[in-house]
């Protein structure tokens, strides 16, 4: 494999006590793509015209609002509220109800739509993130072939969130074959339903203790059910 290898953030997240390894691994690239957007970084021009150009998607601009870099971020938002000023102004120059206008094919978008669509799909910190994402995948089948030990922990660990299964399926059929694949996709639907319904059956016990039958039961396992529920079905961490 050319491209960078990313063992050890895999291998510590798969060594982490959580309910979904790979959100452990995107949580992490989240937190420093953060700190790092919020750092001295966003007073360097490259990053600037990066950030003017894409903006942030709503759940990552919430976590910058979080960071406490009020200045930082009030200096951010009014280039990227400038550069979307002079864009718009550029592409919106009207619509003339012209005949040719009125046979228009369905779909066919205006300058201004098309610029504020691309402008929706795009995040500074989603970009950032995707790529390295990206290589941690392919980090994890690389490792997951060629070391025993990583297999071990891949076995051993919690399962995943229903997101990264679907993840962790579809890079089996690309980057393995045979019967590693096959032992692979058993191996990963043995850990998924498995642990779901581990997760659930907690998450039932959690209901249980609301009624009064159960008032005096132990919590056994469940009262920290309803989070990790919300992480198996929606990846929330």
């Amino acid at each position: 494999m050319k491209e960078k290898l990313y063992t050890i953030p895999v291998s510590e997240a798969f060594e982490s006590d959580s309910e979904c390894p790979i959100c452990a691994m995107r949580k992490k690239l989240e937190t420093d793509a953060i700190d790092y957007t919020m750092g001295p970084s966003y007073m360097e021009d490259d990053i600037r015209e990066a950030t003017s150009r894409l903006g942030f998607c709503e759940k990552h601009l919430e976590q910058l609002y979080k960071n406490q870099n009020r200045l930082g971020l009030a200096l951010i938002l009014k280039t990227h509220m400038d550069k979307v000023v002079r864009d718009v102004e550029k592409h919106s120059g009207g619509i003339r109800l012209s005949s040719p206008f009125l046979f228009k094919k369905k779909g066919e978008s205006s300058g201004v739509v098309h610029y504020l669509d691309e402008l929706e799909h795009n995040c500074f910190v989603c970009n950032k993130i995707d790529g390295t994402f990206e290589r941690y995948i392919a980090t994890i089948f690389h490792i997951y072939h060629n070391e025993e030990s990583f297999r071990k922990k891949f076995q051993a660990s919690k399962g995943f969130c229903t997101s990264h299964y679907k993840t962790l399926y579809t890079g089996a059929l690309e980057y393995l074959n045979g019967a590693e694949l096959n032992d692979f996709i058993k191996e990963l639907n043995k850990l998924y339903l498995e642990n779901m319904k581990r997760v659930r059956d907690d998450l039932e016990w959690f209901i249980n203790k609301f009624d009064y039958r159960y008032a005096d039961e132990p919590w056994k396992n469940a009262k920290d059910a309803l989070p990790r529920s919300m992480q198996k079905t929606n990846s929330i961490t």
